[in-house]
């Protein structure tokens, strides 16, 4: 049994890293493609106006895709595959597949009609500015059918996720980016407005990232075919997990509705710091969570499919474990280097000092709650592959809340700050809602050895704190200083940082490095 339990969990870890490497790739191009945004376009009301166009199909993409169908989809396809066979599975994919595009016709059909009331809803603050306003209903209608081909990725995701497959579905968004990128610098002197280049590289983007699924779904025998059977009962089961899943992800989409909408009533720049901090904030929670919580869910699912719930608890367990090793420092980090990072990365061009300042804020403001984004992840797979989504949206309603009455309390006095703020408070009440739910739904799941391990990384951050904090007393950090010295201080922390934790770590005999270095000795000794 304990061998079964390494074996699971060693796949989840080696899952989790090519999730983690790919991601990386991917969030390196995003980061790359920002950069060249805040340069050429800046932060201004045109630049506010293309981030609340595209938040709006980049929203309902959470909402449609991977926020409620891959997470519904993956667990009852599992049991199709462990249960049953893998015809019927596929069967059960390809009415999926034909319901999914359906809906998603008919929902980009009616966002580019009503564009104008979204955008209305979404930044009030623009309808007095009415250039701002039509520029952004006319971005969110190019825009629009971006949905349709981003949540059929998100399905095919779910498909080669089931046959333990990650690292394609992992590096698509760098199609994405690509796009952006190569429309940014080709495009923008074609058009009245420059910034309309980067709405058309969005919908290419979406389309290529489509496109690099087919031939690895091709590879597992899937070829994806229209067949319309509503009776069909894994469809039936998949709309019955859907359903409160798509009300869960549809209250964490209001959480962000909310900041956008607080935002747009601040001063000019507002949507834009946060949207940049928020970028920033997605490596770590792309490079670890969300590799993490992507690599739990099959194996998750296999466990309950099997109804193994020791084995489950067993995962749980772990993938908590790698998950707060690697974000508590990235956590520490990003609070403890917040402007040097946006300074580094932003600051050129248009962008100027000021704007890297309000970013930076909002940047140790969000860092303040990775650690509750991050395994918020892995409780929502575990609460999934139980097929239970109705809690997952309980908690949600709950941190919605929270995250109104802390906006409304905290933006006066702390401006876009306070939405960051708040954003992190909300999810901290999150976490502590699911964990004390799933303690009562499969009984206990973290034992003293994993409380032992969260304190060595606690401990491990402080003292690398410590050495950044050295880093500065003896090389102070200057904002005004050229690119090349802000650069080289950047990577001087960061690199002192990470050896100072890790050797911490070492020390303190943590059970995570030590697998670490297990991992690095059998691959490098491998004939």
């Amino acid at each position: 049994m304990k061998k079964t339990k390494k074996s699971e969990n060693s796949q989840v870890a080696k899952a989790a890293g090519i999730v983690g490497a790919a991601t990386m790739v991917s969030r390196i191009f995003g980061l790359l493609r920002d950069t060249v945004i805040a340069a050429l376009f800046g932060a201004n009301w045109m630049t506010d106006a293309f981030w609340v166009a595209f938040r709006i199909p980049n929203i309902l993409r959470r909402l449609l895709g991977e926020g409620s169908l891959t997470v519904s989809f993956i667990p009852v396809f599992t049991e199709y595959l462990e249960k049953k066979s893998k015809e019927e599975a596929l069967d059960l994919a390809y009415n999926a597949f034909t319901v999914l595009s359906i809906i998603l016709a008919i929902i980009s059909v009616l966002g580019i009609l009503i564009s104008p009331v979204i955008v209305g809803l979404i930044a009030p603050g623009f309808i007095s500015e009415t250039r701002q306003f039509n520029l952004a209903v006319f971005l969110n209608r190019l825009m629009f059918p971006y949905i349709f081909f981003i949540s059929l990725v998100a399905f095919c995701m779910g498909i080669l996720n089931s046959f333990r497959h990650f690292t394609v579905p992992a590096l698509s968004p760098v199609m994405l980016n690509i796009a952006m990128i190569t429309a940014a610098f080709t495009l923008r002197d074609y058009f009245t407005e420059p910034i309309t280049a980067l709405a058309i590289g969005v919908l290419i983007g979406g389309i290529l990232q489509l496109a690099l699924q087919w031939p690895f779904l091709l590879k597992f025998g899937v070829k994806l075919k229209f067949r319309f059977n509503l009776k069909h009962p894994g469809v039936k089961q998949i709309g019955l997990l859907m359903i409160p899943a798509v009300l869960g992800a549809g209250v964490s989409t209001i959480n962000v509705f909310v900041g956008t909408i607080l935002a747009s009533l601040l001063p000019g720049g507002s949507v834009t710091y946060l949207f940049y901090a928020d970028r920033i904030m997605e490596l770590p929670l792309g490079v670890f969570a969300i590799a993490i919580g992507t690599a739990s869910l099959p194996s998750f699912s296999k466990h309950v499919a099997a109804g193994n719930i020791d084995e489950l608890k067993s995962g749980i367990a772990f993938s908590l474990q790698l998950m707060l090793f690697l974000t508590i420092p990235a956590m520490v980090a990003l609070m403890a280097l917040h402007l040097p990072i946006i300074s580094v990365l932003f600051q050129r061009g248009a962008f100027e000092i000021q704007d890297a300042i309000h970013t930076g804020q909002a940047l140790f403001c969000y860092a303040l709650g990775l650690w509750a984004f991050s395994v918020l992840r892995v409780f929502i797979a575990s609460f999934y592959s139980l097929q239970d989504s109705k809690w997952p949206m309980k908690a949600a309603i709950i941190a919605l809340i929270v995250n109104v009455l802390a906006c409304l309390i905290l933006m006066q006095p702390l401006k876009h700050n306070g939405i960051a703020l708040a954003t992190s408070i909300a999810a901290t009440v999150n976490v502590f809602v699911l964990t004390f739910v799933l303690k009562r739904k499969i009984g206990r799941f973290l034992n003293r050895d994993f409380y032992v391990s969260v304190f060595k990384i606690i401990l491990s951050s402080a003292v690398m704190l410590g050495a950044i904090g050295l880093i500065e007393y003896f090389m102070p950090w200057d904002i005004s200083a050229g690119f090349k010295t802000r650069f080289i201080y950047l990577c001087v922390t960061i690199i002192a940082g990470a050896a100072v934790f890790f050797t911490t770590a070492y020390i303190l005999k943590s059970t995570e490095i030590q697998a670490l270095i297990n991992a690095i000795r059998k691959r490098l000794t491998r004939p």
